[in-house]
C-alpha cells in the first residue's frame, strides 16, 4: 500500500509517514469514511492524522493493544517537531480525527477501550428528579439538561435534608441569587426551584405548598410589544439561501419551517421522515409536554422538503429529517443547530436589527399571519398556544387597527 503522507513547512516537500502497526487498518477506516461520504480530501486529511498517531504510537513503544484514553490524550497533548524545528501543539480538529480513528477501532473490536472515567458522579437527588421530570411532567430532554445544571447550583445552598427546608429558607436562597446574578438567570433560578419542591411535595419530603413561597420576579404580562420581523425581511431570510447548494437547499427548508408554520428549533429537530403526510398535505409535530399535532403543509414548504430529500439529504439509517450537510452525515442534535442556521442567514441578508439571532421567530409568523386576516383562534392552533392569552399577545401588533378603535385622552389632551 502506498504511503500516505502530510507536508513538513520546513523543507517545503511531503514526507513519507509510517503508520507503524496501524498501516494495515488506514485503508479499511478509509473505506468506513468512503461509506459515509466523505471527500477525497477530508479522507486525506484523516488518513494524515492517523498515519501521524501511527509513528507517535511506534516511537513510543505503544502497541495497539494498549491504546486507551490516556494514551489518545498524551497523543494530543505532546510537543510535536512534524512541521519544523519549534514544537507545535494540535488542533482540536486534528486530535478529533485521532479520536474518530479510535473510536472506530472500539467498534470493531479491534481495540477494546474502557469507559471514560466520570469526574463528578451525579448527585441521586438530581438524577429522581430527572425521572421524574420525564416521566411525570413530559419534559423535553434539553429542558430537563437545563433543570439539571440550575438544580446543581441550587443543592449547596438549600442542604441535604429537605425535610428541614421552610419559608425563610426558599426565600433567602433566592433573594441570595438575585443579589449576584441578573434578572434573567434569577428568574430561571426560581422556576428550577419551584419545580424541584413540587417534586419533594410529591414524593412526601419536605413540608406541602413550599412552591409558594418561592418569590417571583416582577412581570408585566403583555406589557410590550411582541418584537418581529418584517414580512420583507423574512422573505430576504430566504432568499439568502442558494437553491444551487445542498447546504443552501437545506438551510431554505429549515427557515421555511420556521417562518410558515412558526416552528420552534425543537419542533424541526425532532422531526421524522414519516411526520410528512405527503398524500394528505399535513406534517405532524411534536411539541412542548410531547403533545403531537398535526398542521397543514403549505405547497411552498412542501416543495422545499421534497427538493431536500430527493437530491440532498444523504441515505443514511437515521429516521431525522435533517441531518449535518458535510460528512459524517448524522442527524442534528442541539438546538443551537438550527439557530446557527437563521444566524447564517441574517448575516448574509445583512438584516441587523433582528429581534434575536436564534431560531425563535415565532412571532414573525404570527405577525404576518394576523396581517393576512388570520382569526387569533387560528393562530393560537398553528403555534400551539395552551392559553389564548398568549396569542392575544399579537393582537397589538396591528397598530393601524387599534388606531381605529383608540379612545381619546378625557380633559381635552391629545
Amino acid at each position: 500500500m502506498k504511503k500516505l503522507c502530510f507536508r513538513s513547512y520546513s523543507h517545503g516537500r511531503f514526507l513519507p509517514v509510517d503508520a507503524g502497526e496501524l498501516t494495515p487498518l488506514v485503508q479499511s477506516y478509509a473505506e468506513h469514511l468512503t461509506s459515509l461520504g466523505y471527500s477525497p480530501g477530508g479522507m486525506a486529511r484523516h488518513s494524515r492524522s492517523v498515519c501521524h498517531f501511527g509513528s507517535w504510537l511506534s516511537q513510543s513503544d505503544i502497541t495497539l493493544a494498549k491504546i486507551n484514553h490516556d494514551v489518545v490524550e498524551r497523543f494530543v497533548h505532546h510537543p510535536c517537531y512534524c512541521y519544523g524545528r519549534q514544537p507545535i501543539h494540535l488542533s482540536t480538529e486534528y486530535s478529533n480525527r485521532v479520536r474518530c480513528f479510535v473510536g472506530f477501532l472500539a467498534r470493531t473490536d479491534v481495540i477494546r477501550m474502557a469507559p471514560e472515567p466520570v469526574v463528578d458522579a451525579i448527585d441521586p437527588r438530581i438524577v429522581k428528579f430527572q425521572r421524574w421530570l420525564k416521566v411525570h411532567r413530559a419534559t423535553s430532554d434539553q429542558t430537563i439538561v437545563y433543570y439539571t445544571k440550575r438544580l446543581a447550583m441550587l443543592l449547596p445552598m438549600l442542604g441535604h435534608d429537605p425535610a428541614t427546608y421552610d419559608i425563610n429558607l426558599v426565600r433567602r436562597v433566592i433573594v441570595d441569587i438575585s443579589r449576584k446574578y441578573s434578572r434573567y438567570h434569577t428568574r430561571n433560578m426560581a422556576t428550577t426551584l419551584r419545580s424541584y419542591l413540587r417534586f419533594l411535595t410529591a414524593r412526601g419530603d419536605c413540608r406541602p405548598w413550599l412552591d409558594q413561597a418561592v418569590p417571583s420576579m416582577a412581570n408585566w404580562r403583555l406589557a410590550r410589544l411582541p418584537r418581529y420581523l418584517e414580512p420583507a425581511k423574512v422573505e430576504l431570510l430566504i432568499a439568502s439561501c442558494d437553491p444551487a447548494t445542498p447546504p443552501g437547499i437545506r438551510d431554505r427548508a429549515i427557515i421555511l419551517l420556521l417562518a410558515r408554520l412558526g416552528l420552534r428549533a425543537s419542533d424541526v429537530l425532532d422531526m421524522r421522515l414519516e411526520d410528512v403526510e405527503w398524500e394528505e398535505g399535513t406534517l405532524r409535530v411534536r411539541g412542548k409536554g410531547r403533545q403531537e399535532i398535526r398542521l397543514p403543509l403549505p405547497q411552498e414548504v412542501g416543495n422545499a422538503l421534497l427538493g431536500y430529500l430527493d437530491g440532498v439529504r444523504a441515505c443514511v439509517a437515521s429516521n431525522r429529517l435533517f441531518l449535518r450537510s458535510a460528512p459524517p452525515y448524522l442527524p442534528l442534535v442541539t438546538h443551537s443547530a438550527i439557530s446557527r442556521v437563521v444566524d447564517r442567514a441574517l448575516t448574509r441578508s445583512g438584516i441587523t436589527d433582528a429581534p434575536s439571532r436564534g431560531a425563535h421567530i415565532r412571532h414573525s409568523a404570527a405577525t404576518n399571519m394576523l396581517r393576512a386576516g388570520a382569526s387569533l383562534d387560528a393562530i393560537g392552533t398553528v403555534l400551539r398556544h395552551r392559553s389564548t392569552e398568549t396569542t392575544a399577545h399579537y393582537a397589538k401588533v396591528n397598530l393601524p387597527m387599534l388606531c381605529q378603535i383608540i379612545q381619546p385622552w378625557p380633559g381635552g389632551a391629545s
